[in-house]
């Protein structure tokens, strides 16, 4: 027996997977493929080029010149595969039964490919509302680039009414995830010979006092913060992933470090919490004696998203999947940015979050031919 030929989805998929586009490198190889290509079909597309020069994400558009529509959303960034044990090329497509491999494939390359197909689709019908497309950059490095892209939207292509934000999920709506903002501390002390420690204010210990304070904080958020049983963890969270300190060990420290992140849920006031954090902070360095001993800084953030289950345009996207339970992740995307211009906006995409990120990365054949169905009816359900 003779192996199915591949779709044409999964021919796309096999030339975006051959794009590079780890986050710390230049996506505009694969950027430029895809512009021509829907400029080929005839899309009017924007680009949306980033500071440097070196990357760019775009808009694109098809069919009535106006506001509303629907627009799918997906980033063209991948995560590295340094440090991984992969045993198939991480960007040559390979097939494995019911399995295609590649880094991307999950997340979101294959989402993206079935985007492709779609616009094939939207290319050749009748369109009462316009088709829509968004494809960012840098959304693996705390979704840097859709922050930067999301206010030419409306000028470009216009607002659209719905937005599907394609990241892994089963197929399955998702209808909320939690934001996240991210802070590093540092607490600064004084350097000195160890033998004379008692003399010199030792960094560390400011930090480990910083360390408690979070720990009590995130007690607080799961005893008395607001609650949503639909996620697997029904709070807000508070998580240090990152600590360093200190040179060697015979010098007092005079600076250590802490990365820490709140998960929040939509309905938790993150801007509160920041303030009580920054609150033990500034207690914490009058009790050293100096009010610069520590000092927090926001590095990143992005925003939640929350849509009610019985939103109607939960329910069409529902008709379109054919399925009819939604979820909650903990995992970020880029639909609170999306969800801020008042679009509705849910999260739907092939291919399942425990495969992301990892060595031998794949998605199943069945996860995009599902996706391929509900573009499709989407495109069906544009059309005059």
């Amino acid at each position: 027996m003779h192996p199915e030929a591949p779709t044409q989805t999964e021919a796309l998929l096999a030339r975006l997977v051959s794009f590079d586009v780890t986050s710390a490198d230049s996506n505009l190889g694969l950027i430029d493929w895809v512009e021509h290509y829907l400029r080929t079909l005839g899309f009017a597309v924007h680009l949306v080029p980033d500071e440097g020069g070196q990357k760019a994400g775009l808009f694109a558009s098809i069919g009535p010149r106006r506001p509303g529509g629907v627009l799918l959303s997906a980033h063209s960034d991948v995560v590295p595969v340094e440090g991984q044990n992969w045993t198939r090329p991480p960007f040559e497509l390979s097939r494995d039964g019911g399995r295609l491999y590649g880094r991307g494939t999950t997340d979101m390359k294959g989402f993206l490919a079935c985007v492709l197909a779609a616009a094939d689709l939207a290319a050749r019908a009748n369109l009462a509302e316009p088709f829509k497309i968004a494809l960012s950059y840098d959304e693996e490095v705390g979704c840097l680039g859709i922050a930067k892209m999301i206010g030419q939207l409306e000028a470009t292509i216009g607002l659209p009414r719905l937005v599907i934000v394609g990241e892994p999920t089963g197929m399955q709506v998702v209808i909320g995830h939690k934001g996240k903002v991210a802070w590093r501390m540092t607490a600064t002390g004084q350097a000195g010979h160890s033998s004379l420690a008692p003399r010199f204010r030792n960094a560390l210990f400011p930090m480990a006092e910083f360390l408690l304070a979070l720990r009590e904080e995130q007690a607080i958020l799961a005893r008395d913060g607001v609650r949503d049983d639909g996620y697997d963890i029904p709070h807000s969270t508070l998580h240090p992933g990152l600590a360093s300190g200190g040179v060697v060990l015979n010098i007092v420290p005079e600076r250590a470090d802490v990365e820490f992140e709140l998960r929040h849920l939509p309905g938790d006031d993150s801007e509160a919490i920041e303030a009580r954090i920054a609150a033990r902070a500034a207690a914490i360095a009058a009790a050293a004696g100096d009010t610069g001993a520590i000092r927090v800084e926001r590095i990143n953030t992005y925003p939640g998203f929350a849509i009610p289950a019985d939103d109607p345009a939960v329910d069409e996207v529902r008709s379109w999947t054919g399925g009819t339970a939604t979820a909650k992740v903990g995992f970020g995307t880029e639909a609170g940015f999306f969800a801020e211009t008042g679009a509705a906006v849910v999260v739907c995409g092939p291919g399942r979050i425990d495969q992301a990120h990892k060595p031998d990365e794949f998605i199943e054949r069945a996860q995009l031919a599902a996706c391929d169905a509900m573009l499709a009816r989407l495109v069906e359900s544009l059309t005059a």
